[in-house]
């Protein structure tokens, strides 16, 4: 029922957590645990009848005492700290589909039994409706393997584009706290090029808000106001996940999406997987006829009717080609991804699973324009140009630019 984490293989495990089993077997800093594989949930669900509501049902079936036995044994032996418990699915992590964010995680889970309950509900999220619709047509056994990790309290940490080729820049995205803030779009991050030949260029942003662990719960705290406009990591600490990145990419044999933290002064991986579409160049100044002007982050251009969205209560409002305006996204937002021509979101940054997820899909999306739900107006007509991070309201042909955070050399 466990496999330690360094001996994980994908066949087994899943793509994440076979990833993170060679990365640790090639020496790299990645936080220990092990993973409940695939057996183990085929094993659960080989003779039941789940129905129609196959989540349900397996968020209804009780949790193995032999399973919560392998549990504490495995937890017991990593010195039962609090861990993260994450989805390690058949389809996840592949060079096909990331599926960013479509599965559930948990941070900050204690003891056997409550890594157990993340364990089954990490198995029902193969079923969510935000997982079906990514993962329609795929072919094969969708199996879940969950991996579990010693939880990191980091001080930073953020996502990693490593290079496609030699000569190309290596990309980062920081932000105070745990990660969820930069993958899920909440904040815009800082974002950092470190070029071929170590050159670093950094573009600063205002991080509102931070995410972090206090006992067996996430909080969300503001960041103190001297801290807002600061860098998240220094430029020696971007080279440094640099040179992590070219060591993961050369294991990896590609150019892989890595998630880091920051933790007790010592950078960790939490995660790598194949860049399924490569994100838009580092920004340039725009065109002055934009109206607004955000962070690029899916290539394209399309002009559509701009649908506020808000949150889930207003997805019924969508109709196949808006233009979804948005505070942000996160996956349940996924099926709404699959009909809408664009995305602008208020916050959020290049490397986040709504931009990966809007490259997979093909279609564009500008990120991080302050105040977009209230300067774009419902039922306007847009366009969007995400190659380049403008939004142009058709409307407004008169309204200034705003611009994005000017990148600095250092």
């Amino acid at each position: 029922m466990i496999v330690p984490l360094r001996s994980a293989d994908a066949g087994t495990c899943g793509g994440k957590a076979g990833a993170l089993g060679a990365l640790l077997r090639a020496g790299l800093p990645v936080p220990d645990g092990f993973v409940v594989p695939f057996a183990a949930y085929r094993a659960v669900v080989r003779d039941l009848d789940l129905g129609p509501d196959r989540r349900r049902a397996i968020e209804a079936l009780p949790v193995q005492a032999a399973l919560i036995d392998a549990l504490g044994h495995a937890l017991g032996e990593l010195g039962d700290p609090p861990v993260a418990v994450r989805s390690s699915a058949a389809h996840e992590d592949t060079g096909l589909a990331s599926a960013a964010g479509q599965h559930d995680s948990f941070l900050a889970v204690r003891g056997a039994g409550a890594v157990a309950d993340a364990v089954r509900a990490c198995w029902a999220s193969l079923f969510t409706p935000r997982a079906i619709d990514y993962h329609r047509g795929a072919a094969g056994d969708l199996a879940m393997a969950v991996l579990v990790q010693r939880h990191l309290d980091a001080e930073a940490s953020g996502v990693m584009f490593t290079s496609a080729g030699p000569d190309d820049p290596i990309r980062i995205e920081a932000s105070w706290g745990l990660g969820p803030s930069v993958v899920g779009g909440t904040v815009t991050p800082d974002a950092y090029r470190v070029a071929g030949d170590g050159t670093v260029t950094r573009a600063l942003a205002r991080k509102r808000t931070r995410l972090d662990r206090r006992g067996d719960r996430l909080v969300t705290s503001d960041v103190p106001a001297g801290a807002r406009d600061q860098p998240s990591i220094d430029d020696a600490t971007a080279s440094l996940l640099a040179e992590l990145g070219r060591r993961i990419a050369a294991v990896r044999g590609g150019p892989q999406d890595v998630e880091w933290a920051i933790a007790d002064g010592r950078p960790w991986i939490l995660q790598a997987r194949p860049v399924t579409a490569t994100p838009p160049a580092w920004p340039s100044t725009p065109a002055l006829a934009a109206a607004l002007i955000g962070t690029p982050g899916s290539h394209g251009v399309a002009t559509g009717t701009a649908r506020i969205i808000r949150g889930p209560r207003d997805f019924a409002r969508a109709r196949p080609g808006d233009i979804i305006v948005c505070p942000f996204t996160d996956p349940a937002w996924t099926p709404l991804l699959r009909i809408a021509a664009g995305v602008v979101t208020e916050t959020g940054g290049v490397l986040s699973h709504a931009a990966i997820v809007a490259r997979e899909h093909g279609i564009p999306a500008v990120l991080g324009i302050p105040d977009a739900t209230t300067r774009l107006h419902d039922d306007s007509t847009i366009t969007i140009d995400g190659t380049t991070g403008t939004v142009t309201d058709r409307k407004e042909t008169g309204s200034g630019p705003t611009r994005a955070p000017r990148p600095t050399r250092s």
